[in-house]
């Protein structure tokens, strides 16, 4: 296996024998040691992502959810997704995480055109990616979200448009449908590729709302589109700013003390080998960080304000612990601005979605705000 060039995700190249039933092992270590005090608080979602975990076969996947029931409560009806590869799964493996309560699939295909995914590094191919959504329907899997990917090197309109097609031929129940980005510290930062100009980018994603309200995907987040009753639990959670237990190599988590309001991050060792070695003693945890009051406000703007229903100010209150005026001020220039809108709840605008990193800047604090909100 190897690492895409736009990738800066903690994953890394698979080199010999992935040690599943150990990595299993520790991962349900590390949840007993996260999860201790949260035993009146049932577990909503599991999200099994990053990287590439359809290379764990179904065992160690029904090893892992089992030993997770084992564990923490779980809410009935519990929303269990798995990401996969569509050029490391196949039918029986599909059959087998169906079996061991994997309940959405989350498949990365990022495009359909043959010549951008050898372009993205992706190590399937067009076929590959109809088959799997196709094998996975096949077996029984109802939610199936596509990753899919715009703004390529060399992409035309008229190119996204027939990779949106094609993949809205397939029935997915939901899109997560994102620019490509040059992050830091990735192959495409150092060597980038010709990508499309800006204002050719902003046509492709306003073509892509407008043919997909037409068939009934509503844009619920900036870059996620869903049918009806098919939003994703799990990621919702994230942007309504919810608490989340991080397990693995690299995951980070997010927990809130309800009695104190004192919200904390944790991280774990990123690299798996030294995620492994730290398990005999259970030394999982890289770092942790109790988030300030600014800390809260920026963090939580930055999800909810990523929804297109946005929040209300009771949300606010209840997910950092402070009174909604500590972020009104705030609130009421970018009202001002054009960017947000109050319509009971508060939310951006037109204007707002487009801008949205200036509207998020708005809410970070100065030196001198910083002391006053600590």
């Amino acid at each position: 296996m190897r690492k895409c060039p736009y990738c800066d995700f903690n994953s890394h190249p698979l080199r010999g024998v992935l040690p599943e039933s150990a990595y299993v092992a520790a991962l349900l270590g590390d949840l007993e040691q996260d999860a201790t005090g949260l035993s009146e608080r049932p577990l909503q979602s599991v999200f099994i992502g990053g990287g590439t975990p359809s290379l764990l076969s179904s065992a160690a996947i029904n090893q892992l959810l089992q030993g997770i029931g084992e564990r923490i409560p779980c809410a009935p009806g519990m929303e269990i997704t798995l990401e996969a590869n569509p050029g490391t799964v196949d039918t029986a493996r599909f059959e087998g995480y169906l079996r061991a309560g994997v309940n959405r699939l989350s498949l990365g295909v990022q495009s359909f055109s043959a010549d951008s995914l050898v372009r993205l590094g992706r190590i399937h191919d067009p076929r590959q990616a109809h088959d799997a959504v196709v094998a996975a329907q096949r077996v029984g899997f109802r939610e199936i979200n596509l990753d899919l990917m715009y703004g390529l090197p060399g992409q035309t309109p008229a190119r996204a448009a027939e990779d949106l097609a094609a993949a809205l031929a397939l029935a997915p129940t939901h899109l997560s449908y994102y620019q490509l980005t040059l992050e830091p510290n990735t192959a495409f930062a150092r060597t980038p590729p010709p990508l499309p100009e800006e204002d050719l980018i902003a046509d492709i994603e306003q073509q892509a709302r407008e043919t997909l309200a037409k068939v009934g995907f509503s844009d619920y987040e900036i870059s996620a589109y869903a049918l009806p009753q098919h939003r994703c639990r799990h990621n919702l959670n994230y942007w309504q700013f919810g608490d989340y237990l991080g397990i693995g190599a690299g995951a980070h988590g997010k927990c809130s003390d309800q009695a104190t309001h004192r919200v904390e991050r944790r991280w774990k060792r990123s690299h798996p080998d030294a995620y492994l070695a730290a398990a005999t003693e259970r030394r999982f945890v890289a770092g942790r960080r109790q988030l300030a009051a600014a800390d809260l406000i920026v963090e939580f703007m930055m999800n909810a304000l990523r929804l297109r229903e946005g929040f209300a100010p009771a949300l606010f209150e209840a997910r950092t612990g402070l009174p909604f005026s500590q972020a009104s001020p705030r609130v009421n220039e970018a009202i001002g601005r054009g960017l947000l809108e109050d319509q009971g709840n508060i939310r951006t605008t037109e204007l707002g979605r487009r801008f949205l990193n200036d509207l998020l800047a708005m809410f970070v604090p100065g030196p001198a705000e910083e002391r006053h909100l600590t």
